[in-house]
């Protein structure tokens, strides 16, 4: 099971206005100011209407859609596109000169993604100006086929597989992609000095079940026309999928960070197991805790390197990512969770050494709700994958309580883009964990373990605090020895664990952070270490 990686609106004239001036007199009668008038009225009434294109019309559209059986979506692509490869499709480059808004210099510019390849199912991408949307159709003319063998005469309102969103975060002089809907409910952003890496999507559904996953869909957009000065852009977005239906709101705010305020109104056409909100996903191939195939120059490769929690309590938890041999799922029981994200903590260029692909520069993604989430999991998804070219980690919010078919469920979050700025815990943080054994004597079954604590949060400790590890396991685990020492070279506190497994073909859960045990039975000083040891 791999997820595959990166992956219309109405008349000008409204029913009401068109009726009116169908009915206005050839030459002027006694009734000419009257039909002026209701003329007027019908203008007026279109546009306050029209003015009022927000959230909330695109949340009735979920729920009136909710309310009918689901629609495949109709294909309608020329055989010769539908073939195309990836690579092939890669081929279809966007016109730069044919962005929208870049004639009028706006501060934000709009370009559109070919169907092909991977993208097969077309959008409908609409511009929001002065209240009214309007439909922004698919033209050949946009697209460059020289190095192609498509005739682009034969295609007309094909549509478009998806859009981008480009605007100045590394230099004042050139616009930069920070935003891409494309394939299903999948997006991507990015802040300034990053790389696209780890996608979001709209919602997830029966991840990770051998029943099968749903991906549902965004089948159509509106984007509100930017103002020269403007920072944030809105986007409107509808999803649609067998067994549901919702209403998205995405404001777009790029920068250092670049952040993506989310509103969604979610309706249910039948019974789902699991209902991720806020999905992410990334890859992980291997890193320092897991060794790569041979011959790989590569020390690590990865998009991220774990998943971070803040629970509702406080507690920061750290859980590091690892490729399973096989399919590997857990979760953290939560209240009110305060934030949660995939992130990449390692920035060094010498942990990766790619050239091409700069994996130092991929974003972590950090989830924060707003207002209370309730009871529910952080569920992580783990699935083996041979290569780097496939997402292979899911993470997302399962709320305990699912909504009735009809009702609707709200919720909203903030999405941080970041690298240099990352959310970490006030305490110390884990920056690595190493598996495995140096040189042994008397070699045997035991398994070791380096966790390595950034100490710039404990630097103004007392000179008498005692800094230990303390180190918990699962039954099928039991923990021989822990060692807590300094890191003369980073600074930082190394805690060494050596443990031994029960049965080889279970995982390990293992629990662990510092404290000073100068101070009675110990205060906390770093967030909490949790691993999954796979089974062999």
């Amino acid at each position: 099971m791999f997820l595959t990686k990166y992956r219309r609106g109405a008349s000008t004239v409204p029913a009401s206005l068109s009726f009116a001036l169908r009915c206005r007199p050839a030459r002027a009668t006694r009734w000419a100011p009257l039909a002026s008038l209701l003329a007027s009225l019908a203008l007026l009434a279109w546009h306050g209407s029209a003015a009022a294109f927000d959230f909330n019309d695109v949340a009735v559209r979920a729920k009136a859609l909710a309310g009918k059986s689901y629609k495949k979506p109709s294909d309608k692509l020329p055989k010769e596109i539908k073939d195309l490869s990836f690579d092939q499709a890669n081929l279809l480059h966007f016109k730069a000169d044919r962005s929208t808004w870049r004639a009028e210099k706006l501060p934000f510019e709009l370009s559109f993604v070919h169907p092909g390849g991977a993208y097969t199912e077309p959008v409908r991408v609409n511009e929001i100006v002065s209240g009214a949307a309007r439909e922004l159709q698919f033209n050949s003319s946009l697209f460059d086929y020289s190095h192609t063998q498509i005739d682009p005469r034969r295609l007309r309102n094909i549509g478009f597989a998806g859009f981008r969103i480009r605007y100045p975060v590394n230099s004042a002089k050139e616009k930069d992609d920070v935003l891409t809907f494309l394939g299903a409910s999948y997006f991507r952003a990015m802040g300034k000095g990053q790389g696209y890496g780890i996608s979001a999507r709209g919602l997830a559904i029966d991840t990770a079940l051998y029943s099968g996953e749903e991906f549902p869909r965004f089948t159509e957009f509106w984007l509100e026309r930017p103002k020269a000065g403007d920072k944030d852009l809105t986007i409107y977005a509808l999803l649609d999928s067998p067994r549901a239906t919702g209403a998205y709101r995405f404001v777009l705010r790029p920068g250092v960070d670049t952040i993506i305020d989310v509103k969604a109104q979610l309706y249910l056409r039948a019974n789902v197991t699991k209902l991720g909100i806020a999905p992410l996903t990334s890859m992980f191939f291997f890193g320092e805790n897991q060794k790569g195939p041979a011959e790989d120059f590569r020390p690590e490769v990865h998009d991220s390197d774990g998943l971070s929690i803040q629970s509702g309590t406080g507690e920061w938890i750290w859980r590091p990512l690892v490729n399973p041999k096989r399919l590997l799922v857990t979760s953290f029981g939560l209240n009110n969770p305060l934030g949660f994200g995939l992130m990449q903590r390692d920035r060094q260029f010498s942990s990766y050494e790619d050239l091409d692909y700069h994996y130092e520069a991929r974003p972590s993604t950090w989830i924060e709700p707003k207002g209370k989430w309730g009871a529910g999991h952080v569920e992580l998804v783990q699935i083996p994958t041979p290569d780097e070219t496939n997402d292979n980690i899911v993470a997302y919010w399962m709320p305990d309580a699912m909504p009735k078919s009809g009702q609707p469920l709200n919720v909203e979050y903030r999405m941080y883009w970041q690298k240099e700025t990352e959310k970490r815990p006030p305490l110390a943080w884990v920056m690595q964990t190493r598996v495995g054994h140096g040189y042994r004597a008397k070699p045997d079954d035991s398994i070791d373990m380096s966790i390595d604590f950034d100490a710039s949060a404990l630097k103004k400790l007392p000179a008498n605090a005692r800094v230990e590890g303390t180190v918990e396991s699962d039954a099928n685990g039991k923990v021989l020895r822990v060692v807590t020492r300094r890191n003369e070279v980073t600074g930082g506190w190394r805690m060494e664990v050596k443990l031994r497994r029960n049965e080889d073909n279970k995982p390990v859960e293992l629990r662990g952070f510092l404290r000073n045990t100068a101070q009675g039975a110990g205060a906390t000083l770093s967030e909490t270490w949790s691993y999954i040891l796979p089974p062999n």
